[in-house]
């Protein structure tokens, strides 16, 4: 029953507030959807303390049958799915009680009585969907959930829909996810295709027989191991913002601020490591595709820490550290770390949802200005707003003692994927582009504190003085997540990247569950698609394993032979510390430019205006995705528009309407004389056309 609560409270609370807010008036919305939240959250801290040892599913009701194709909607309760309960609703929760305040003062509430009660009743249906994401119990529910988030993430995206700014925003995170949700519902079909399947435990339990199966797919032989692997990590790709795919998340931020801290800090963006980590047991038989994530993860956190750099608006800084972070988690998952990849999630999501709320704070306190040039000066006049976000930042950077288990949540997270890194990749390419997006971390990190509250107060004068410090409201919210920011990592540490028995032992894992899969995919028959094994014969065998126990146990699965976990224990100092010293580079180069010699900034940018300006523009994706997909498809619109449309379906249509109908019925009209005899000499012809027509084509025999 509690896990039922958990989940359909704020579905209640979204039904409630959007079809019965003037029932029960404004504030009744915010207060029933702000307290179903909190409900939601002090339950799933009570699942999650109590833990969940092994995997079960907790049956609502059946939902798909079609054929072979059975989806019940279930929520699968472990490790995983708690520790992705307790992200959601405490950020959730706290953003439902910010917004409170955020959006008290929101003028457009004057002209519209229902925009608060539909901005709450938005946030807590995305809450709804993500719930119904990270407790699927098979990949048509999770897609379910998939889909809803981004349905509410558009709405909430464009909520300022006067803007046309927001409206183009809004349509471009749509159109970029349906890229990556196609290839997340490839690899779902793939998947029915060999296993007859979308349960998780029967595509567990396949998982070696698809390491040995051969799929054929664009005219090519694909291993079906990394092929469905791949196109799984493609939906996670747009959802997760990572290169190629990221394009959408910066402007997202034309959103309200407590949308950015929910969808695009914490929760909806950090679904694609979800997957990643939940698929795991597949994951781990298709090292390939794992190599891909894990080149495109550091990639991408190397990408947007670049971008990060130059950056003026204080949101979208915040919006490219949000890629580049999950770039890190990326590289975790794909070096088969599961549970680091989980504990940067986890940590993150802290200390990322605080920075976007306090910057939130300064732009409430600055009347909704967010270029960082016009700041400046403001930790007297924002105190509380001020040592948040330096909390967030420390944790962000990676500040604590080397070589220790103490310090902020970022250290421990952050370091832990980077020695994996080391451990995974053997000192490679991943490990290096995370220790650069490190420094760089620190350094945009830090300039952006300091743009915004030391130094002279810049831009208007009028607003800073009149810049004040949010309501309580808003500051609370960033006091609860404060102690995550500063506690989370050193508490959970040993759970996430402790020994392989604490993190066994964390997430369920059996100690027998390891090898299971193996040693009965040693007894099993391998389907081989050249020898004439089907889909059906495949899904019987791997029922008959699902009934041996065969599928891993636990919510994350490593393979016996991947021994990364505790290689990265044994990582050379040089590595453990390499992460601290990039952060001190970082932070020594921010005080020069920032504190130091404010004016060294522009000679820098002068001199190096080229790479200011490729960094500035963010790599010119936009421009380059402008000229090959956005251009090409509206003159290709415009061509079936004006030519198509226009020319040849209006002009067919109009042609005839108004050139052979008309003339037709002329001649039809001359035809009606008014004479018996004519119309007699018609009928002697007709009689004659039949009679002569079935005489030569099949009249008698």
């Amino acid at each position: 029953m509690i896990y039922k609560v958990i989940l359909f409270g704020p579905l209640l609370g979204a039904i409630i507030a959007g079809f019965g807010w003037r029932v029960i008036g404004d504030k009744g919305a915010q207060w029933l959807t702000t307290g179903l939240l909190f409900l939601s959250m002090v339950l799933s801290w009570v699942v999650f303390l109590q833990g969940a040892e092994e995997s079960q599913a907790v049956h609502i009701l059946d939902w798909v049958q079609s054929g072979t194709l059975y989806a019940d909607w279930s929520i699968r309760v472990d490790r995983l799915t708690t520790i992705m309960l307790i992200v959601v609703t405490t950020v959730s929760a706290l953003v439902h009680l910010y917004s409170m305040g955020y959006m008290a003062h929101d003028e457009n509430f004057r002209e519209n009585e229902s925009y608060r009660p539909r901005f709450f009743a938005y946030l807590s249906f995305f809450t709804f969907a993500m719930l119904m994401l990270v407790t699927a119990d098979n990949l048509l529910q999770m897609f379910f959930g998939w889909e809803g988030v981004g349905l509410a993430s558009y709405l909430l995206i464009g909520f300022y829909f006067r803007k046309p700014s927001a409206n183009a925003a809004a349509i471009k995170a749509f159109v970029v996810n349906r890229v990556g949700d196609f290839g997340f519902a490839l690899g779902i079909m793939a998947i029915f295709f060999l296993v007859d399947s979308v349960r998780f435990e029967d595509i567990f339990a396949a998982a070696p027989m698809l390491a040995e199966t051969q799929l054929t797919f664009l005219w090519t032989e694909w291993n079906a191991a990394n092929l469905i692997a791949v196109l799984l990590f493609i939906g996670a790709m747009g959802k997760s913002a990572q290169l190629f795919l990221h394009t959408w998340l910066p402007d997202a931020m034309e959103g309200p601020t407590p949308v950015s801290a929910l969808i695009h800090a914490a929760t909806m963006v950090t679904a694609g490591v979800f997957l990643v980590c939940r698929m795991s047991p597949l994951m781990e038989y298709a090292p390939q595709a794992m190599a891909f994530v894990t080149f495109l993860g550091a990639s991408t956190a190397f990408f947007a820490a670049t971008v990060g750099l130059v950056q003026n608006d204080i949101k979208r800084v915040i919006a490219y550290s949000t890629c580049s972070q999950l770039g890190y988690m990326f590289v975790a998952a794909g070096v088969g770390v599961y549970s680091v990849a989980m504990f940067h999630l986890f940590t993150h999501a802290f200390f990322k949802a605080m920075l976007f709320l306090g910057a939130g704070s300064v732009i409430h306190g600055m009347h909704h200005e967010q270029d960082m040039r016009n700041y400046g000066g403001l930790r007297k006049k924002l105190p509380y707003t001020f040592w948040a976000m330096m909390i967030g930042t420390l944790a962000i950077t990676g500040v604590g003692i080397p070589l220790t288990h103490i310090g902020f949540a970022g250290f421990l997270s952050k370091d832990a994927v980077i020695e994996s890194a080391w451990a995974g990749t053997q000192g490679g390419y991943a490990f290096w582009m995370l220790v650069i997006a490190a420094l760089f971390t620190s350094f945009y990190s830090w300039r952006l504190m300091f743009l915004t509250f030391y130094g002279a107060p810049r831009g208007d004068r009028h607003t800073h003085e009149h810049a004040h410090e949010s309501p309580m409201v808003m500051i609370a919210p960033l006091g609860v997540l404060a102690l995550g920011a500063v506690f989370a990592g050193m508490i959970w540490y040993g759970s996430f990247f402790g020994s392989h028995e604490q993190v066994n032992r964390f997430f369920g894992i059996e100690a027998h569950a390891e090898a299971t899969q193996d040693e009965a995919a040693a007894e099993a028959p391998i389907p081989h698609g050249d020898e004439g094994q089907d889909h059906a014969t495949m899904h019987g065998e791997t029922a008959a394993l699902v009934a041996q126990g065969v599928a891993p146990q636990g919510a994350i699965f490593m393979h016996p032979d991947n021994h990364v976990l505790d290689e990265a224990h044994h990582a050379p100092t040089w590595v453990k510390v390499s992460p601290f010293i990039a952060m001190l580079i970082g932070l020594v180069v921010a005080l020069w430019f920032y504190v130091w010699d404010p004016a060294m900034p522009g000679r820098v940018a002068q001199t190096n205006r080229p790479l200011y300006l490729f960094l500035l523009n963010k790599w010119y994706f936009d421009e380059i995705y402008d000229f090959l997909f956005v251009r090409p498809a509206r003159a290709l619109g415009q061509l079936l528009w004006k030519r198509g449309d226009g020319d040849v379906i209006d002009g067919t249509i109009n042609g005839v309407a108004m050139g052979l109908i008309p003339r037709l019925t002329r001649a039809a009209g001359r035809a009606q004389t008014g004479y018996i005899f004519t119309y007699a000499f018609a009928m002697v012809l007709g009689i004659a056309v039949l009679v002569t027509w079935m005489t030569i084509f099949g009249g008698a025999n």
